[in-house]
């Protein structure tokens, strides 16, 4: 077997070989997200020799992966740009645009992967509409390398925003943030992404930022129907080139978070999201809202009940995704699953790996 797979073919003799020796394999991307999860003592199936397509290229020809992929690297002080394409479809991430042009699993066209039987498999299309089997690009998302080693990805991209505005609040608490963010979402401004530094990781003062793109006559027309629409809120006002970018990267690197605490990522709808958030108050706990308020990432060493708790009590969930080896030994890296969800997810597994050859024990 060679120790870094270059085709799928590799791809097959290193299952194969798993198989054979009874061993488990930890499937590799770029590693960005190495250390989300328990460490696990298995063999490393490393698929970057399988990479392709880049999104610059995608850029290049302007187009855009729309859903915005999110890149957990800058979390463990790695640079941008380590993720693969198939490790961000495999942990199902997207990013700030996620509101307006839905997630990573909806633009996943079609897929080749090799499963725990070593048996290479296809499944989707190349086009769009296809509808015909079992939507399997939805369950490959999220899926996190636990059924099948994906080896070819297709994906939908859609044409680059020819401009983008940006329009900002300051000073607004979190309540307040969230009805903003909420009012300018259910507008016709057709906003493409919405976010909430408060003012501890802002410098002081929060921030509520907006993002509007299409063409120029109707990015000018529905930023100046959200001035109008949420002057209740304070002035509306239009920030720099340089201000905007740096806004929306500090939620592309999570920075303001800073370098050493433990970060969760809490899902909750947006309405209950300050409600979250009011039961972990005086925990030392830094917060971000993204998507309009419906992601949360929250910086905190509270005991890790207290946090699952809040955010179960907003009907939401919550993943781990930074901390020491300790915690992420104890403490399991996504929110417990209801008991038959969980057996459903066990069949499904088996369906796929039925040696366990992708069990690793990381989740």
């Amino acid at each position: 077997m060679q120790p870094f797979p270059n085709c799928e073919s590799d791809v097959v003799d290193a299952v194969a070989d798993a198989l054979r020796d009874r061993a488990k394999l930890a499937i590799v991307g770029g590693a960005s997200k190495a250390a989300i999860g328990a460490p696990v003592h298995a063999r490393s199936l490393p698929m970057v020799g399988l990479r392709g397509v880049v999104q610059d290229l995608v850029a290049s020809k302007g187009q855009m992966l729309a859903f915005e992929p999110f890149d957990h690297g800058p979390i463990f002080g790695q640079p941008l740009g380590q993720a693969t394409i198939g490790g961000i479809v495999a942990a199902g991430v997207s990013g700030s645009q996620r509101i307006s042009a839905l997630a990573a699993r909806d633009h996943v066209l079609g897929f080749r992967a090799v499963s725990g039987r070593g048996e290479v498999f296809c499944a989707g299309a190349k086009v769009v509409k296809n509808v015909t089997g079992y939507d399997l690009p939805k369950l490959a998302a999220g899926s996190w390398g636990r059924l099948f080693a994906m080896t070819e990805l297709t994906l939908k991209v859609l044409p680059r925003p020819l401009e983008t505005a940006h329009r900002i609040l300051r000073g607004l608490d979190d309540p307040h943030a969230i009805r903003a963010m909420a009012m300018a979402m259910g507008s016709q401004a057709d906003v493409a992404a919405a976010a909430h530094l408060p003012a501890d990781v802002a410098n002081g003062e929060s921030v509520t930022i907006l993002r509007i793109q299409g063409f120029g006559p109707s990015v000018a027309a529905r930023s100046s129907l959200l001035e109008a629409l949420l002057a209740e809120f304070g002035t509306v006002q239009a920030p720099s080139t340089d201000e905007a970018a740096a806004l929306w990267d500090d939620l592309r690197t999570l920075a303001p978070l800073g370098p050493t605490k433990a970060i969760w990522r809490i899902n909750v709808a947006p309405a209950k999201a300050a409600d979250a958030l009011n039961l972990l108050r005086g925990h030392d706990a830094r917060w971000m809202f993204d998507w309009a308020g419906g992601l949360i990432w929250l910086s905190s060493d509270a005991d890790p009940a207290i946090i699952r708790s809040a955010a179960a009590a907003a009907g939401g969930h919550v993943a781990l995704i930074r901390s020491d080896q300790d915690c992420r030994a104890r403490i399991p890296a996504f929110h417990p699953p209801a008991p038959g969800v969980a057996a459903l997810e066990e069949r499904v597994r088996r369906a796929f790996d039925p040696a366990g050859v992708f069990e690793t024990g990381r989740f």
